[in-house]
């Protein structure tokens, strides 16, 4: 017990002394120091004891992406703490290729009488899916919250990462290093997060890199999320002579990496790379990632709110609330490579110096 002790009273930045105060229930503690040690309790994944225990406040249904990129179990481990400390018991709907759709976890969050839902990445941000299943759930009532993806029309609070701003914040960054081929690698354009990133790069790429419109086609990638999908899409792009890249996420950043060195660039000396995301642990890749981060926390606990106001009845106002990104410099990004031409052979139409890209002076 003493280790457990220690690790709650880490946790609440308190004396292991209070936790036990907390934990036996005596007087003589703060309401704000009693609240960190339970806060503490359930992050930690300790059960409280039966005397301290609230009665739940309900089931919330929480619905993510598979959980092989890490940024959906960051989101998903803020959403849950923050859910129990609230007094509502979270419920994790976990997606998989072939698996249980998120129809098919909704009817059963349905059956188990949830208080709300929380989707993350789900077929809001899919502009190709029909939206009618969440008019559905808005008119049963239910109460729902979206995170990343917005839906014009739809009567409920929405949770995104400015993802236009994300993609103008990395190629700025780049620029600066002096670099002007730089490429852009996301997922299907059907997703609302891909198209602002997209309308961003494009944008900051006029503004900033001096490059017309008509000639940006071939330096984007539209491909499948992940790192093979980041990989293929690198390769194609270091035919065309790009010295830094934008990518979608820290995994496709990841397989960029990967198809460069597997050509024999370095990175970032022969070729820059920009994640986005900063996922738990990429600081510590190889080299450590540059990447542009989402304010998980903050975008995580705001839904929540969102969500216990509207299970209260006090309704959250129905629009988007975007959050703002940050850039991360690490060490996959460094000064362009002076006259270097970085990816192809000589025969490459698309090399510094016969390029019909348009730079200022």
């Amino acid at each position: 017990m003493r280790a457990r002790l220690s690790d709650i009273a880490q946790q609440a930045e308190v004396s292991e002394a209070t936790v036990s105060r907390v934990l036996n229930d005596r007087p003589g503690v703060a309401p704000e120091t009693r609240q960190a040690v339970l806060t503490a309790l359930d992050v930690l994944g300790y059960e409280r004891p039966a005397r301290l225990r609230k009665r739940s406040a309900g089931l919330v249904g929480l619905v993510v992406p598979e959980l092989d990129n890490p940024i959906f179990p960051a989101f998903a481990q803020v959403i849950e703490s923050t859910l129990a400390q609230s007094g509502f018991t979270p419920v994790l709907c976990t997606q998989t290729a072939g698996g249980v759709t998120e129809d098919e976890y909704v009817e059963m969050l349905l059956d188990r009488q949830v208080s709300g839902i929380v989707f993350v990445s789900g077929l809001h941000a899919d502009t190709a899916a029909s939206h009618d299943r969440y008019r559905a759930l808005i008119a049963r009532p239910l109460p729902v919250v979206m995170i990343n993806g917005y839906v014009p029309g739809i009567g409920a609070p929405f949770v995104s990462c400015d993802d236009r701003e994300a993609a103008e914040l990395a190629v700025a960054h780049l620029v600066a290093l002096g670099h002007r081929r730089i490429g852009l690698i996301t997922g299907p354009d059907r997703f609302v997060p891909v198209q602002r990133k997209v309308t961003g790069w494009r944008a900051a790429m006029t503004r900033l890199a001096g490059v017309a419109e008509v000639d940006l086609g071939p330096l984007a990638e539209l491909t499948l999320f992940g790192v093979e999908g980041g990989k293929a899409a690198a390769g194609r792009l270091l035919d065309r002579s790009v010295t830094g890249l934008v990518c979608g996420s820290d995994l496709m950043a990841l397989g960029a990496i990967r198809a460069a060195r597997q050509r024999g660039l370095r990175v970032p000396e022969d070729l820059s790379v920009v994640g986005y995301d900063d996922s738990p642990l990429i600081a510590f890749t190889d080299p450590p990632l540059t990447t542009v981060r989402q304010p998980v926390t903050a975008m995580a606990v705001a839904a929540v709110r969102a969500l216990v106001d509207e299970i209260n009845g006090h309704a959250a106002p129905h629009s988007e609330y975007l959050f703002r990104p940050e850039l991360v410099v690490r060490g996959s990004t460094a000064v362009a490579p002076a006259g270097a031409h970085v990816g192809a052979g000589t025969s490459n139409p698309h090399r510094p110096g016969t390029s019909a890209l348009v730079i200022p002076a």
